[in-house]
């Protein structure tokens, strides 16, 4: 007796649906590894933007570091150290500024009170004639600096006072760090010379 029926339809139809699943999975796969290459893209994007924004916003030390003993006290009372900007780099908020000390002494201040500009009233080390406050920090001389207030600009220099604690003492080595907001942390490590005067450079 003849078969009425042929399994040719069925079989094309089975293909049908095989070749359907594998364009599926192909696209679910190629989604997939487009997804995983995009977020590769931007997380290196996102790393290359942070470096250059970490590495345009440093800080540099110009010339020297000058001690002042302005008391009574066998003491160094503050520093100026002038700061500036890397080559090409972007403008900083110094009131955002974090300074900091560290001696041989076992002397520590984590994180110095921001005085302001040094012409405002007497919150930084002998700002205005003012008496002498240690632990303080500011602002005490702006060279080619355009914009107001404490930002630093590029081609621009600024001299920041730095009061430091009682125990800043003849022969003591003593470290101050310098960290913006964004970038580097700028260390300036001396040593305080065995006899003191009112003004001299220290090394």
């Amino acid at each position: 007796m003849r078969n009425l029926y042929s399994e040719n339809a069925f079989t094309g139809l089975e293909a049908a649906i095989v070749l359907i699943a594998f364009v599926v999975v192909a696209a679910v796969f190629s989604y997939v590894v487009l997804g995983a290459g995009f977020f590769t893209s931007q997380t290196a994007q996102s790393t290359v933007h942070t470096g250059v924004s970490q590495a345009s916003s440093s800080l540099q030390l110009v010339g020297n570091v000058y001690g002042i003993k302005d008391s009574t006290a066998n003491q160094l009372d503050y520093v100026n150290a002038t700061i500036a900007l890397t080559a090409g780099g972007t403008p900083i908020d110094l009131s955002s500024m974090v300074v900091s000390y560290t001696d041989s002494n076992q002397g520590h201040v984590p994180n110095m009170t921001f005085g302001g500009i040094g012409t405002d009233g007497g919150t930084c080390p002998k700002a205005s004639g003012g008496t002498l406050n240690s632990n303080y920090w500011c602002i005490g001389e702006k060279i080619n600096n355009v914009t107001t207030g404490d930002i630093l600009d590029n081609n621009a220099q600024m001299v920041v006072m730095v009061g430091l604690p009682t125990s800043a003492t003849p022969n003591t080595i003593f470290s101050i760090n310098f960290q913006p907001s964004v970038g580097a942390v700028l260390p300036v490590q001396r040593t305080i010379p065995g006899g003191l005067t009112a003004v001299q450079p220290i090394y």
